[in-house]
């Protein structure tokens, strides 16, 4: 397959690459996500993401850098454990691999228990438009044009 592949509008020329399968056009595309990352809103108590009209809950604010960094560099290990175990049909990798991709989120504060002290519920993968946060990213939209 030969073209443009597009990324949150940066191209990338594909007719250097010759697209044979979906391993290759997913690293093109993290390749040219990487030149842009997507800027996705965080709301205003940082509690939440806003991705594709859900929220996701953020990493924890509280952490430090360094122990934010060594969570993230393993979560992106375990992603790549899961990508490997996934392309040599291992199961027991892939569990393994998963167990490890949510065990960093959980240090993370991405999942298990909410990291804020005020009781509020977690709204994570809730839609934002039937949230507490639906008018803030109504105004949000509108002051970013």
């Amino acid at each position: 397959m030969l073209g443009d592949l597009s990324c949150q509008g940066h191209f990338l020329a594909a007719e250097t690459f010759l697209t044979t399968g979906a391993t290759v056009v997913a690293r093109l595309s993290r390749q040219l996500c990487i030149q842009s990352p997507m800027k996705h809103p965080l709301t205003p108590d940082k509690r939440y993401l806003v991705v594709r009209g859900r929220l996701w809950r953020a990493a924890n604010p509280a952490l430090s850098p360094e122990v934010r960094k060594a969570c993230v560099d393993r979560l992106m290990t375990a992603r790549r454990a899961v990508r490997d175990a996934l392309q040599s049909a291992d199961d027991e990798a892939l569990a393994h691999a998963r167990t490890e991709v949510d065990q960093a989120k959980v240090a993370l504060g991405e999942r298990g228990p909410v990291w804020w002290t005020d009781g509020a519920p977690d709204l994570n993968r809730q839609h934002v438009k039937k949230s507490p946060y639906a008018d803030w990213l109504e105004r949000h939209k509108n002051e970013q044009g």
